[in-house]
């Protein structure tokens, strides 16, 4: 593989190789039959409960569905759980995964076990792959908002975004994404795929203890630009003005009196993490998913409200507007139209009924069976068979 470098400009990063690409027979050799052994990277089930861990639990589910003739799908991971923030111990279980598990152990079982292709469900963590290559890209926040990560990071991250550019395939979670990798990573469109995700609630429900007879609902993970802060000032400018909201219900790796969010409202409910009974329960129940966040890959929350008939009122950004079409209520992402577009939602029953069952519909064009469909054709593509 040729040397290069990133280099940086005002609106994207390149990586500059010193060699074109060889065609896929000529870096691994032709396979001998139609089989294809695919290494799955199964890594984000043991070290987050966002949106990533849930698009690899999908796409197992959907693979489960399918028959795939010979092919042969092994998990590729260290399964050890890196869930608590505790430090040192999360950075060391971080640093031996990223930097001595795949580099070392992982590497030597590509190579031992003679898999046909590497699919990495996440940003890689292996630099060159003995096999062929697929990543999927689930977006690219570490260019379009570095303000919104640590430093170590957005370091590590643009490290194994320079990885992505050079695999066999990429396949992005949303046409948005496609588009971002092919400008800001000058990806071309025909190393590019795009396979949605798909979307399952749980079986059951549990309803949480306490909880209010009306609520809003908001999903997201501690990360700043899912713009809690935003849903802040909606509440405090109500208060301001003599209004009393009903409770917002918090589900995720939140916890009260984020720093950059300041001091929770009183009547906020912060759950934590929850499993998906619990959040069916919530979806359920809810006024409406208030999902106000400034950049997303694909918008997971969003779907997944529609799927349990929830209103959804979000921002026209980013990949948003691909997931939730004409079945979701959007807003401009300010205090004022984000409390406007509660207020109309409040105030027309009718709104209501007609965004819960727009998003039920909507909901049905998106299975974990057709993205598992889709990825294994694009196993079978990449490995040319």
């Amino acid at each position: 593989m040729g040397a290069g470098k990133f280099s940086f400009g005002s609106k994207f990063v390149r990586w500059d190789k010193g060699t074109r690409r060889l065609p896929i027979a000529a870096k691994y050799g032709a396979i001998a039959d139609t089989t294809v052994r695919v290494a799955l990277d199964t890594n984000p089930l043991y070290t987050t409960r966002a949106g990533v861990a849930r698009y690899v639990r999908g796409l197992l589910e959907g693979l489960d569905t399918l028959t795939l003739r010979d092919d042969r799908v092994e998990p590729w991971a260290w399964p050890v759980e890196n869930f608590n923030y505790t430090q040192p111990l999360r950075m060391l279980k971080t640093a031996w995964r990223e930097l001595a598990w795949a580099k070392w152990s992982g590497s030597l079982r590509l190579r031992q076990d003679r898999y046909d292709l590497l699919h990495s469900t996440a940003l890689p963590l292996v630099e060159y792959p003995v096999c062929r290559h697929v990543v999927t890209l689930h977006d690219l926040g570490l260019l379009r908002h570095p303000q919104r990560y640590r430093r170590w990071q957005l370091r590590n991250g643009l490290r194994r975004l320079q990885q992505v550019t050079q695999a066999d395939h990429v396949i992005a979670v949303s046409q948005f994404t496609a588009d971002e990798a092919m400008a800001l990573l000058e990806i071309p469109a025909k190393r590019i795929t795009v396979v949605h995700h798909g979307v399952t609630l749980a079986k059951t429900e549990i309803v949480p203890v306490n909880l209010p007879t009306e609520f809003y609902l908001f999903v997201g993970s501690l990360e700043p630009g899912k713009n809690l802060a935003l849903l802040r000032q909606v509440w405090l400018e109500a208060r301001q003005n003599g209004n009393q909201l009903p409770p917002l219900v918090i589900v995720g790796a939140r916890w009260a009196g984020v720093k950059t969010e300041g001091e929770a409202p009183a009547n906020w409910i912060f759950l934590g993490h929850q499993a998906d009974e619990v959040l069916l329960a919530l979806y359920r129940r809810a006024q409406a998913l208030l999902f106000p966040s400034i950049y997303e890959g694909f918008g997971l929350p969003i779907l997944e409200a529609m799927a349990a008939g929830c209103p959804v009122i979000c921002g026209r950004v980013a990949s948003l507007p691909e997931v939730g079409a004409d079945a979701v209520l959007y807003a401009e992402l300010t205090a004022e139209n984000f409390a406007q577009a509660m207020q109309l939602l409040r105030a027309d029953d009718a709104l209501g009924a007609q965004l819960r069952v727009a998003g039920l519909c909507r909901s049905t064009d998106f299975s974990w069976t057709q993205c598992a469909r889709e990825t294994v054709a694009v196993w079978r593509q990449t490995s040319g068979v």
